[in-house]
């Protein structure tokens, strides 16, 4: 498409911006469009769930670039627009929709278009857009670096290179129009999800003898290509799109507590390497069996526990909160909602027994304010109510034990060996009866 029919095109768009009518059709015959060919559409109201599929930003086809020798001052003005439009949109739409945070990302779209048409002196944009790409110009001419692209080495000296702030995608700047494969940080925001079946593979001849990412013929004899295998996803790629690296395998790490790096392809290492701080795994439910072989899971599990009986201590102390406690843990935020979700990080702390190490410090570190530092915080603890002896009792005292309806705490052999109920859900239950018959005579 000529720069003028995509700009006549763009501009014919722009008249309804948040158009939510009926999408265009496809191609005839039902093929789907070339990844380097999107929808005119800036705001699409359609979104696309398929992980096959790049997301539809309606910015995959570089609709902006300004010819050669030349520059449209109105291309400014109209992406102004667009992205005041796009600013309207998002107060608009409900808080925290996926719908919202699409608009969201359109928008950083649209600035850094625009961001790049507001220098026309430079020869080459200090920031491009393509497939989901943020790519940034690289400064650094000593840093020897090589191309994902072309699998040749970057000559920083000479070359012009760029780097996806997203995925740490590297390329030459001769090689931007070549890419085919969408930024695999936008994979992880929209499926934050681990293949979890060991090396699940499919064979060759199901993937036609094919590199299953850029369609090139391969063969385990090596005629024409060597057909390499990604043992997270099981299928077998070119030498162009699995270069050997190893990483840790989240199936192997939940079934056989294994660590032991395995070999991938380039797109499963970077999706890995950005899933790895997501707590997304569910330990109890995908194999709970687990905890009963790996003390070490058992240990940290408790931790967690006790940190969030811990934690509405914290949101009601002022001086909890001015030394900002909580903030220890803000690289494990799961940890302050939540004791069942852990991300492919903590279980290879866990593991190296980094883990344990830090979170005990932590423990004992919010475990000192309640109970020694913070009168406020000491006058919330409980007198087991069934021997009415010892010390004051905190519900994350190792000893102790917490009635699951009332919440109150109590010495815990006391607790097993009470025969009755729970004296303060007796009380309460007492306090409700008789509030019953005041109700019924108003």
């Amino acid at each position: 498409m000529e720069y003028d029919e995509r700009l006549a095109l763009f501009r014919q768009t722009r008249l309804n911006p948040f158009d939510r009518g009926e999408e265009e059709d496809g191609p005839q015959g039902g093929k789907t469009p070339p990844q380097h060919e999107a929808r005119p559409e800036l705001f699409s109201g359609t979104r696309t769930h398929s992980s096959d599929r790049t997301m539809d930003l309606g910015l995959a086809e570089d609709h902006f670039s300004r010819p050669v020798g030349s520059f449209v001052a109105s291309d400014i003005e109209q992406l102004k627009l667009a992205i005041e439009e796009c600013k309207k949109l998002i107060l608009e739409l409900p808080e925290h929709s996926e719908r919202q945070k699409d608009t969201v990302v359109k928008l950083i779209h649209l600035r850094l278009k625009l961001q790049e048409l507001k220098d026309p002196e430079e020869d080459e944009p200090n920031l491009r857009v393509l497939l989901e790409h943020r790519f940034s110009k690289e400064k650094s001419k000593s840093v020897k670096q090589t191309c994902d692209k072309c699998s040749t080495i970057i000559w920083g000296l000479i070359q012009t290179w760029y780097t996806c702030t997203g995925c740490y995608y590297r390329c030459h700047s001769k090689c931007m129009n070549l890419i085919t494969k969408p930024c695999v940080r936008s994979k992880v925001s929209h499926q934050s999800e681990y293949e979890l079946s060991i090396c699940p593979e499919i064979g060759l001849d199901r993937q036609d003898y094919r590199c299953a990412e850029c369609r090139t013929p391969i063969s385990l004899r090596g005629v024409p290509s060597e057909a390499r295998q990604c043992d997270y996803t099981g299928q077998y790629y070119c030498s162009t799109c699995h270069w050997n690296d190893t990483a840790i395998i989240p199936a192997r790490v939940i079934h056989n507590w294994e660590f032991e790096p395995r070999k991938v392809c380039r797109s499963s290492m970077r999706y890995l390497a950005l899933m790895m701080p997501r707590p997304v795994l569910r330990l109890k439910e995908i194999n709970p069996l687990l905890f009963n072989f790996v003390e070490e899971l058992v240990e940290i599990r408790k931790l967690r526990q006790d940190i969030l009986l811990m934690k509405p201590y914290f949101i009601t102390c002022k001086e909890a909160m001015e030394a900002r406690l909580l903030l220890q843990l803000q690289d494990r935020q799961h940890f302050v909602e939540n004791d069942d979700m852990y991300s492919l990080q903590d279980l290879i702390d866990i593991s190296s027994g980094r883990l344990s190490c830090s979170l005990t410090e932590i423990h004992t570190t919010f475990a000192k304010h309640i109970k020694l530092d913070c009168e406020r915080c000491q006058a919330k603890g409980f007198v087991c109510e069934l021997c009415k002896e010892g010390d004051i009792l905190f519900p994350f005292d190792s000893h102790t034990s917490v009635c699951h309806d009332c919440s109150a705490v109590f010495h815990r052999d006391c607790y097993y060996d009470n025969s009755t109920t729970c004296p303060r859900c007796a009380r309460m239950t007492e306090r409700k009866q008789d509030d019953e018959p005041d109700v019924k005579e108003a």
